[in-house]
């Protein structure tokens, strides 16, 4: 009965911090590219463009940091590699466009493309998590 309540006691203690290491670590990068877009895209479909237009550099700074930087435990970067690629060069078409003063319509369909890559590449990170859970 002893042997019992310790593994038990073992099992009890020994689980959270199990859970702590096996729990994804979090990519900074993305989360700050996710802060910028989140705030820009979706007051753009309500219309509101200022956002984006006094955040289109910082976009586009978000984007070269994510890209350049080292992808964290639990993450493949060769998996979305070509991705990132793209929402550099999205974001940067997009602050030119911005710059050179595009019409609405137009800078709302590029940053709506640009959500959509976003959006690619944490579907292909939550893939990855995914399939590594089940091995």
């Amino acid at each position: 009965m002893k042997k019992l309540l310790l593994l038990a006691m073992i099992a009890f203690f020994a689980a959270p911090a199990f859970a702590q290491e096996t729990e994804k670590a979090k990519w900074a990068e993305l989360d700050a590219f996710h802060e910028v877009m989140s705030k820009t895209f979706h007051p753009s479909e309500e219309g509101k463009l200022d956002p984006i237009r006094s955040r289109s550099s910082e976009m586009v700074d978000k984007a070269v940091a994510w890209n350049k930087s080292k992808a964290p435990a639990g993450y493949n970067k060769k998996a979305v590699k070509g991705n990132l690629k793209e929402l550099v060069a999205g974001a940067k078409e997009l602050n030119k466009l911005i710059q050179d003063k595009a019409a609405d319509d137009v800078i709302k369909a590029k940053l709506k493309a640009l959500h959509e890559v976003f959006h690619g590449i944490v579907e292909k990170c939550e893939a990855e998590d995914a399939e590594h859970e089940k091995h």
